[in-house]
C-alpha cells in the first residue's frame, strides 16, 4: 500500500512540475537605447499618428522611460505632449517618475 500511494504522489509530484514549468515565462530584458524611438520621430516633432513600429518600440522601451526623462538631452522630447499622445495612442501608460 505505501508503496502504491509514494508512486501515486511521485506521479502527481512530476505532473505539477512539468505544467509549472510550462507557465514559466523568461524575461526578456530590454536594452534601454533611445535611437529605438527613431521610428517616433515625427510622431513625437509633429502631429503625425504614431505607427504600428513606433508603437511596438514604446511599448519595448517603456522600462526606459523614467531614465529618457531624468536625461537632459531626452527629456525635451520624451515629455513633450506629442509624446504623451504617442505613448496614450499606442496603450502605454506614461510613466510616472
Amino acid at each position: 500500500m505505501k508503496r502504491v500511494s509514494f508512486v501515486a504522489v511521485l506521479s502527481v509530484v512530476v505532473v505539477m512540475v512539468v505544467v509549472l514549468s510550462s507557465e514559466v515565462r523568461v524575461a526578456k530584458a530590454v536594452t534601454c537605447n533611445p535611437t529605438e524611438l527613431s521610428p517616433c520621430m515625427a510622431a513625437i516633432t509633429s502631429s503625425s499618428p504614431p505607427s504600428s513600429t513606433c508603437c511596438s518600440k514604446v511599448r519595448e522601451q517603456r522600462p526606459c522611460l523614467c531614465g529618457y526623462l531624468k536625461d537632459p538631452n531626452l527629456r525635451q522630447f520624451v515629455n513633450s505632449p506629442n509624446a504623451r499622445k504617442v505613448a496614450s495612442t499606442c496603450g502605454v501608460q506614461y510613466p510616472q517618475c
